[in-house]
């Protein structure tokens, strides 16, 4: 699968969208090559990659003005959506599923669970897609994903130690 397909027909070149799409998908994309590298050496580089650089796929279809997407959905459906538009565009199941299940530690039953998915998970949780875009600090992460419940925190925290 050409990732690189998919991308260019949601985000055209010369956009600030595909702009700031590109700049986050690839510093997740290479963090999570490195944490494969180092802690699941297994898997398949190729693959990582590719759902590293897609699983944002959906943010268009949301509305965030800040960050350029002028959809009507909001924001916290990306992943789904996404997961949806990958599944249409015939992408793997995996890339699918990296998708519908890396927003915050998981939503609801959309939890990480595969290695794969659980590795862009918190890959994506350093880096955001505002601001100065640069790679955030374990306590800036933390800080973040505690607003959401100590619950989140906790989940968090495992896949720390598993990818740390």
């Amino acid at each position: 699968m050409n990732h690189l397909t998919i991308i260019n027909k949601y985000y055209p070149e010369g956009t600030p969208l595909r702009d700031i799409y590109m700049r986050h998908a690839t510093s997740v994309a290479d963090l999570a090559e490195e944490l494969r590298a180092a802690h699941a050496p297994h898997l398949d580089p190729d693959q990582v990659r590719s759902a590293a650089m897609l699983h944002d796929i959906g943010i268009f279809l949301t509305s965030a003005p800040d960050i350029h997407c002028n959809g009507s959905h909001p924001y916290i459906k990306h992943g789904p959506l996404g997961a949806e538009l990958l599944r249409r565009e015939g992408a793997p199941e995996w890339a699918a599923r990296v998708a519908e299940r890396h927003t915050g530690v998981g939503i609801g039953e959309l939890v990480p669970e595969t290695i794969l998915e659980q590795l862009i998970c918190y890959a994506d949780k350093f880096y955001s897609k505002s601001g100065t875009m640069q790679r955030k600090t374990l306590a800036d992460v933390e800080k973040s994903i505690a607003r959401f419940g100590n619950e989140n925190l906790e989940k968090f925290r495992i896949l720390h130690a598993k990818f740390s």
